[in-house]
């Protein structure tokens, strides 16, 4: 068990970096490795712009060829620099067939990449979107008790759900049909049974589609084949329900958070365990990254924000607005974030201030509004917020009520200081998973009769499936 201390310095006023002491008892592959552990946490000044802070405890590097060994770290940057410019020559290659690729084209896609990289890229589509109506929702059946997480292919080709029924499905979003189904198995079948034996809480696809990994209450996660759904492996190491999990982009790096507190970072090629970080006080409820060796937890009832810093060995802690539980979280770009707590309220963050740049506190009303957002009643608290997520690196943002019966989307302005309310979408029954296709052609919403990690209320008239609403934009 680990214990953390936050505080500034008397002298300087600046922040403290403090850790305890660690004890794994997660097996390693890596025999003989020795392992790291980032248990350091790191308080940002809320009136200014928070520095670095480093831990610098372990200088452990992985073992090399013999020509790697000797060459320098200039030579290594200048050789990944020109892999970096092949590939991106040859896929623009690839995507201009008819056209000469020149410099200018190259300095576009890097100055892109750059933006992206840093949480500069920010397109404007919201102000653009179409109010969706009911005639652009796409249903999904097949699950017999409620839809707890829903993921959507890169290309939007293939959709996936997973229920409390413990069942996997694989669906054809072009062809509106199911494609592959993993049923569930019963308690205490779990050494015979391919799948899984008690309620899916989490899943997540890999960028490239190759990897589907889900986690459930038995506090295993199980990684597939995503194209023929075959089963690969199963990590075991966490203490409680896996409640989160998260590939980071162009990788096949698995993050994954539990009841138990913890994180733990997994190699899914190679079928391992890579480390555990600790600093949550209270059960983690999500977890999400993007291209950085970084990911995003929501602390529950310990009322944080962590951003853990992988490659620093830090983390950043950002405290709520109040006491409250931070059930769910999406990252809008590499450095800013929205979280949705249990008093029926959003928050934007930004990765330089430890407090939310901006709240909404009543964000779902009390019954389902009207498709303009507008609500008979509002009831703060009443509604908590089940499920958030963000079209990566644009403004346009969507959240969801436990039993508010709608899907709400947003605008963020004035470089996420401020939610402007777009329009709702009537949905009946708990949205408990979110999530926009890459290109923001569809809204994916897991739906049930009761909340994914509960069973506080039932609504009997919600049907478990899974809503696709399909966005358009006004072209200017």
């Amino acid at each position: 068990m680990s214990f953390f201390i936050k505080g500034k310095s008397k002298q300087t006023g600046k922040p403290k970096l403090l850790g305890g002491k660690r004890k794994s008892t997660e097996p390693s592959k890596f025999a003989g490795k020795k392992q790291r552990f980032r248990g350091a946490d790191e308080e940002i000044d809320s009136d200014s712009d928070g520095g670095e802070v480093n831990d610098h405890r372990h200088d452990d590097k992985g073992y090399s060829s013999s020509e790697e060994e000797q060459e320098t770290a200039q030579e290594k940057k200048l050789r990944l620099a020109k892999q970096y410019l092949s590939q991106i020559e040859a896929e623009e290659r690839d995507s201009r067939v008819d056209e000469e690729v020149n410099k200018d084209l190259i300095s576009q896609r890097l100055k892109h990449d750059m933006l992206e990289l840093t949480g500069k890229l920010q397109k404007q589509v919201a102000a653009d979107l179409e109010v969706p109506s009911t005639e652009s929702l796409i249903l999904f059946r097949g699950h017999q008790l409620s839809v707890t997480c829903v993921v959507i292919s890169a290309d939007s080709q293939w959709l996936y759900s997973a229920s409390k029924d413990c069942s996997i499905i694989k669906w054809s979003l072009a062809e509106r049909r199911k494609v592959k189904m993993i049923h569930g198995g019963r308690k205490g079948t779990e050494k015979k049974h391919v799948g899984h034996t008690a309620h899916i809480l989490a899943m997540a696809l890999s960028s490239d589609g190759k990897y589907l990994a889900t986690g459930d209450a038995n506090k295993l996660i199980h990684i597939w084949d995503a194209g023929p759904m075959e089963f690969l492996h199963t990590f075991k190491g966490h203490r409680g329900s896996v409640t989160g999990l998260t590939f980071r982009k162009d990788t096949h790096d698995l993050y994954s958070c539990s009841q138990d507190r913890s994180v733990k970072i997994w190699n899914v090629d190679e079928r391992a365990y890579v480390e555990t970080l600790f600093g949550h006080q209270d059960k983690i409820t999500a977890i999400d990254s993007l291209s950085r060796e970084r990911a995003v937890t929501a602390g529950g009832r310990d009322a944080t924000v962590r951003v853990w810093k992988i490659l620093e060995e830090s983390q950043l802690v950002f405290n709520a607005h109040s006491l409250v539980s931070v059930d769910c979280i999406a990252l809008i770009n590499e450095t800013n974030f929205i979280t949705g707590a249990d008093d029926n309220s959003l928050s934007l963050w930004g990765a330089m201030k430890k407090k939310p740049l901006c709240t909404v506190k009543g964000a779902h009303g009390n019954r389902a509004p009207d498709m303009n957002g507008n609500s008979p009643a509002t009831s703060p608290g009443d509604n908590w917020i089940t499920s958030v997520a963000a079209l990566h690196n644009t403004d346009l943002l969507a959240s969801a009520g436990s039993k508010d019966g709608s899907i709400r989307l947003w605008r963020c302005v004035n470089d996420c200081h401020k939610l402007e309310a777009l329009c709702a979408v009537p949905v009946t029954g708990f949205v408990n998973s979110l999530q926009f296709s890459l290109d923001g052609r569809f809204l994916v919403a897991g739906v049930g009769q009761e909340h994914r990690l509960g069973r506080w209320w039932s609504n009997k008239e919600a049907k478990n499936s899974i809503v696709v609403i399909q966005l358009k934009y006004t072209v200017r």
